[in-house]
This record gives C-alpha cells, structure tokens and sequence, in this order.
C-alpha cells in the first residue's frame, strides 16, 4: 500500500519575498527565516523539516508505548534544529530533542527503563527520522516522570 501527500506551493517574487504553500490541512506562508537575513513571514523549510521530524517521532513514540501496553499521561518535546552555514553552503546538521514523559505513579522502575528504551526505539522506527538518515544526526535526551 502506499500513500500519496500533495501540496501547491506558489513564489511570485525574489529571495526575500513571501510565497504560499496549502495541502490538505495546512495553509501557510513562506519565507527565508530571519537568522538566515530573510523577511520571516509564515514558516520556512528549517522549521517544516524540524516539525516533520518531531511530529513524526512523538505520534510514533505514543504508538509503540500503545502498542507495549505502558500507559503515560502526556509527553512533551522541545525540538532544536542546527543548521550549519559554512562558506554559503547550508547544512541541516543536528536534530535535538528533549523529550519529557510523564507516567503514572506506580510504574515500576523496570517498566521506567522499558518506556527509556521504546523512547530511543521510537526515533529511530520514525518514518522521517528514518528518511533522514545518514545525512541528519539525531540526539535524544528522555526524562521520564511518574506523577499522580
């Protein structure tokens, strides 16, 4: 089986105007980002490819926990995209996340250390993380919480 995802994307000016993108479920605009002395209007691919990335990873994570009858009660990411400009050459480098899950109170620390490792397991079963590969490096720190 395979799925098709389709977007229009329109650019009517130069290097610092502001184009459109729509799919299905976005609607945005585009521009160069302000740290790369662009106008900053809408999104920009740095942060398109980071978005991927962690949505991609964060809905996997909740599956494969899912999947692993392990029961948590909210997970959250922060996400860092480094991107290198060495000699005008633009390098999507690094992709960071600090992700923090919260669990319930009487989870065991064996089944702590199972949610650590599907944590880890989960970037890397991602579908982007998985596409990215080799030309993007991935960091990960999990932090794992048990609240009431």
């Amino acid at each position: 089986m395979k799925h098709t995802f389709s977007m229009n994307l329109g650019w009517d000016g130069g290097r610092n105007d502001v184009g459109t993108l729509e799919a299905e479920r976005l609607k945005t605009q585009i521009s160069i980002p302000p740290e790369m002395d662009g106008p900053g209007v809408g999104t920009n691919p740095d942060e398109m490819l980071l978005g991927a990335a962690a949505t991609c990873y964060i809905i996997t994570l909740a599956a494969v926990l899912g999947r692993s009858d392990l029961t948590h009660r909210g997970i959250t990411i922060d996400a860092e995209g480094i991107v290198d400009v060495t000699n005008g050459i633009f390098t999507y480098e690094t992709i960071r996340y600090a992700t923090t899950i919260q669990v319930p109170a009487d989870m065991t620390d064996r089944e702590i250390t199972l949610v650590e490792r599907i944590a880890k397991k989960a970037k890397d079963q991602c579908m982007i993380s998985r596409a990215l590969a080799g030309n993007v490096a991935f960091e990960l720190d999990t932090t794992v919480i048990r609240v009431d």
